[in-house]
């Protein structure tokens, strides 16, 4: 049996969608395939690494990738992370279904580390609430 696919999209590939990819991979790899990708390509993020790791998932090993890598994977679920990678990619070629889910850029603020690890930590929490929600039966994570 195919586990149905789901690419997280965001505008760096460093947190929210690292985050996103680390935990469907770690709580549902038995019912999904996840992957991450950037409208822009940079690096994870040290602090989405950080509160990974928190929960006991590594995603230190985890690259930015560019979203023409998937162009030639079969995708059954694009999530958009964040307004600005909607914006860029609205849709993505041979995607099943296109989904927008929103959450802050917890590296935007000012501050140091240890004023934003509260920050990435509210948006990882947000992420996997979520994930939870919409994997269940009738959530939009269902085939």
């Amino acid at each position: 049996m195919n586990k149905p696919t789901v690419l997280f999209i965001c505008t760096h590939n460093s947190a929210r969608s690292q985050m996103a990819e680390g935990y469907i991979k770690n709580r549902y790899g038995d019912r999904y395939t996840a992957y991450s990708a950037g409208t822009e390509v940079t690096n994870v993020h040290p602090l989405a690494i950080e509160v990974m790791d928190e929960i006991g998932i590594d995603i230190s090993n985890h690259r930015s990738k560019p979203l023409l890598e998937f162009f030639d994977t079969d995708i059954d679920f694009v999530v958009t992370v964040c307004d600005g990678a909607k914006s860029v990619c609205p849709v993505f070629p041979g995607a099943k279904k296109t989904i927008h889910q929103g959450f802050p850029d917890p590296s935007s603020g000012n501050g140091s580390d240890e004023e934003k690890l509260p920050v990435f930590r509210a948006v990882r929490d947000e992420i996997i609430r979520w994930i939870d929600e919409n994997v269940k039966s009738g959530g939009v994570l269902v085939q």
